[in-house]
């Protein structure tokens, strides 16, 4: 039996996805969109659809008149599961201490790291719904979630169970990444590390089916290009796609390896050069780039014209983590249209469409398009372009997740169990 979840109409503008020429949007004014099953069953003018879908039959009917209807923005890389405060690193880095000092007093990742190592699998998984509040009520209705703060197996398999269980029971789709190869832990030699990963990490992972991607940091000082592409294609061999943190501090070859692996997305990319970026588009890689890290880092931006003229569908992320505390996808997207050149659509497109396809999605994801997942968003503004013009300021006003309505203007409480 199908069930009419839900209808949006009357938008000032409502935005179904990339247009034709993959820089501008396709949008209607006065639109709307139904909702059936959980899936969009109809998209176009008001008069059109709610002819077909009466709002009153629906069991949301959202008037959004005067408003700007998007779809629910997509975040394809993150470290959101973590314990543990480093505010005070905020501060170092702001008296001149690097990324690498911090990380070589025993800061940084492995300070991350011991926290969560004495953390429970309920605390973990608290802090995480916490964070998944804040980013739906920001808008974003699918995030990937990497491990990589245990750096040994047991720990690793509690953050990948932390994730998946919060996939259970949040409204937030949520896209499980393994990434043991996050750094090297104290007291290990990195051959002897990444040796670990291969023969220990991986197989008890894939072993429990809880991780999609397998990323790797291919860092100058971290893991080496011929150890991140042992970690890269043992995790190809036991059914994980891979990703790889590429060209962020130095240029060593990272994005090179993407290609070469077919990994889903190459991320990062500050250094990438203008071969690297031919390479992901002959490849079919999608570049994800991450101006909140450059911006908590007072770093260089990745060159995003240079993607955008190679192309590439470029994808935009927050990088949500202790060292990059933003939640915010329309914070990102500020970044990307100030910073990186982006215009606002471009900017839309690689937070939504574009990100997706950063998480191997082909069903629609980030488009408000018949067949596509019913995740939309609400402005409380007539215009995309509000979201990257209103830095600082959450505009968002009313979020769907699969027709139902799960984030409101005052961000009322939910049921966390509406998944099926």
């Amino acid at each position: 039996m199908t069930a009419l979840d839900a209808v949006v109409y009357g938008a000032a503008e409502l935005v179904a996805g990339p247009a034709a020429d993959g820089g501008s949007l396709e949008t209607y004014e006065d639109g709307a969109v139904a909702i059936v099953d959980g899936t969009i069953a109809a998209v176009g003018p008001t008069t059109e659809v709610t002819a077909e879908y009466p709002p009153e039959n629906a069991g949301h009917a959202v008037d959004a008149d005067g408003q700007a209807v998007v779809p629910g923005f997509v975040d394809p890389h993150t470290h959101a599961l973590f314990a543990g405060d480093r505010a005070d690193e905020f501060a170092a880095k702001l008296r001149g201490k690097s990324y690498q000092d911090i990380l070589a007093e025993g800061g940084g990742i492995l300070r991350t790291v011991r926290a969560v190592r004495d953390a429970d699998e309920e605390t973990l998984l608290s802090n995480l719904l916490a964070h998944l509040d804040t980013m739906l009520a920001h808008g974003t209705t699918t995030v990937e979630v990497k491990s990589g703060y245990g750096l040994d197996t047991e720990t690793e398999l509690r953050m990948l169970r932390v994730i998946d269980s919060a996939d259970d029971i949040h409204p937030v789709d949520v896209v499980p990444t393994f990434m043991g190869a996050h750094a090297v832990p104290e007291g290990w030699d990195t051959d002897d590390y990444t040796a670990a990963v291969v023969s220990e990490q991986l197989p008890a992972v894939a072993s429990q089916g809880i991780a999609e991607f397998c990323d790797v940091f291919c860092e100058e000082g971290v893991f080496s290009v011929a150890q991140s592409r042992r970690v890269l294609e043992a995790g190809a061999a036991a059914g994980l796609t891979p990703k790889v943190h590429a060209e962020e501090l130095a240029h060593i070859g990272g994005t090179q390896l993407a290609a070469d692996v077919g990994a889903a997305s190459a991320d990062h990319l500050l250094h990438a050069t203008d071969d690297d970026i031919d390479a992901l588009v002959e490849s079919g890689v999608t570049p994800v780039l991450l101006p909140g890290t450059a911006f908590g880092l007072g770093a260089e931006y990745a060159d995003a014209e240079a993607f955008l003229d190679a192309g590439a569908s470029v994808a935009v992320a927050t990088d949500f983590n202790p060292n990059c505390h933003s939640h915010s996808m329309g914070f990102a997207l500020s970044l990307a249209c100030v910073e990186m050149g982006l215009t606002p659509a471009e900017a839309l497109i690689a937070g939504t469409n574009h990100a997706a396809l950063a998480l191997d999605r082909t069903d629609g994801l980030g488009t408000l398009r018949k067949g596509a997942p019913g995740d939309i968003v609400v402005l409380a503004a007539p215009s995309h372009v509000h979201i990257p013009y209103q830095y600082g300021t959450n505009v968002v006003d009313t979020v769907l997740k699969d027709g139902s309505v799960v984030s409101t203007p005052t961000h009322e409480s939910y049921d966390r169990g509406v998944k099926s």
